[in-house]
């Protein structure tokens, strides 16, 4: 018979421990370390039916036959880019966002688009009743034949569904409500996500179902849960957004089937969530004429471009040290760029506060977005407004020159398709590819080469 005892497991990176400590060896994470009970010895199982009876063997690489599986697509064609072309079965696509923010609602869309294209799906609520998710769907206009709904958080009786269903998809809302009967400790936990989500896994590999698990995130913005969750499954999606706007944001930071950084956006309405198709437009619709401190930059999301407006209000400060914000822009970017623009250009903003933007939510992480962060800086420290026809790309370095990017032709082809008539790029990245009718490109060198231009002096 299996004995208990019991040991400390650090809620953020699942690290053991037979006491307790204050500051988890693993992570470095502070007051993490929650008691759990574990049992020693050999544990009995009752339901794992997807194991093996018999031991694979190796096999080389060459002797492997591989069948070029078409992806299901849905008739969301943001969701089936956030993907990479579409669900591909047998996959384990992990979701997470913060409460409210729609994910539920995203995945009984999906459920139902599925479910029109005669494949069965079971969407499996642990959060909710089925009296509660047969509401929401009506608000959905979901009336789909083949959509299961069941409300269940025991992961014996969800697997049993399973096998009985036969379902060609399953969603799982969410993890941390799911729990396994043999682990002792509570729903939510890390030993009972780390579980749950392995015999989940082992079910969609096994028999080739599609499975998507909701998670939870904590208020740093992470999926709640070891960082081991994350690293099991096959994609893991981050839905964003702004509460008090009706648009949101769905991520791809890991896929393994697909591209990664792929952005698809939707807004949100009472009917459900809508695909946006040209979120450039809906990015500059309320773009200001002839104000300081404002430029546009084509900015790549995985395979797509995307252009944003940035913001900067540059004002002398009232403090000992001047304050550097950034909202949707790496802090530390912005402190490189300013210290660059004082060093090589000669703009003195050691005694200035800077506050930096960008319009509509959206969070760039690419060097392609140095030389409108600091074009911005500048013409607000000098109250200078840009033009307003300018679409600015290119990477700053540390010597103060404008490196090239990649995809350039999308980008310069994208900022043409929304009326804009001069390009500053990477002298570099000029030639090589065909410029289209009624657009100047300015080939810049140096981030002084480009100020210069813009500003005239």
């Amino acid at each position: 018979m299996a004995k208990k005892k019991t040991k400390f497991i650090c809620q953020s990176c699942g690290y053991e421990s037979a006491k307790w400590m204050g500051r988890c060896p693993g992570c470095g994470e502070w007051n993490q370390m929650v008691e759990e009970v574990a049992i020693t010895g050999t544990p009995k199982r009752t339901f794992m039916h997807s194991e093996q009876t018999t031991a694979s063997k190796p096999t080389k690489l060459s002797n492997v036959e591989t069948i070029q599986e078409p992806r299901v697509k849905t008739k969301l064609k943001e969701f089936n880019r956030v993907l990479g072309g579409g669900v591909v079965p047998g996959s384990l696509v992990l979701i997470g966002g913060d409460p409210g923010i729609g994910k539920s609602t995203l995945l009984l869309q999906v459920s139902a688009q599925l479910s029109a294209n005669k494949s069965r799906v079971l969407y499996i609520s642990g959060e909710e009743s089925v009296k509660q998710t047969k509401l929401r769907a009506e608000r959905l206009a979901v009336r789909e034949e083949e959509l299961f709904i069941y409300s269940e958080t025991n992961l014996q009786l969800i697997h049993t569904a399973i096998e009985q269903l036969s379902p060609s998809f399953v969603i799982i809302d969410s993890i941390q409500t799911v729990y396994h009967p043999e682990v002792t400790s509570a729903p939510g936990s890390v030993s009972q996500v780390r579980e749950c989500t392995a015999e989940l896994m082992r079910i969609a590999k096994m028999n080739g179902i599609a499975i998507f698990i909701v998670g939870h995130v904590t208020k740093e913005g992470s999926i709640a849960g070891p960082r081991l969750l994350e690293h099991m499954v096959d994609t893991v999606l981050y839905f964003e957004g702004e509460r008090h706007h009706t648009y949101r944001i769905l991520r791809a930071v890991k896929n393994r089937f697909g591209s990664t950084n792929e952005m698809g956006i939707f807004e949100m309405k009472e009917e459900g969530l809508e695909e946006v198709e040209n979120p450039s437009e809906i990015f500059l619709e309320e773009r200001s004429q002839g104000s300081s401190g404002s430029t546009v930059v084509a900015s790549m999301e995985g395979t797509r471009p995307v252009l944003v407006e940035i913001q900067a209000l540059v004002s002398p400060t009232v403090f000992g040290n001047p304050r550097r914000m950034a909202t949707g822009i790496d802090h530390n970017r912005v402190t490189l760029l300013m210290a660059v623009l004082e060093k090589r250009v000669g703009l003195l903003l050691q005694n200035q506060d800077a506050y930096l933007k960008v319009a509509g939510g959206v969070k760039l992480d690419e060097p392609a977005i140095d030389l409108a962060v600091a074009v911005s800086i500048a013409s607000s420290f000098r109250d200078q407004p840009t033009n307003p026809a300018d679409c600015f790309i290119g990477e700053v370095g540390l010597t103060g020159e404008v490196r090239r990017v990649s995809r350039i032709e999308q980008r310069v082809n994208e900022a043409v398709k929304l009326g804009f008539t001069r390009i500053i790029l990477p002298a570099n990245n000029l030639g090589g590819w065909k410029v289209p009718e009624g657009v100047e490109t300015v080939g810049v060198s140096t981030v002084n080469e480009a100020l210069q231009f813009v500003f005239g002096k």
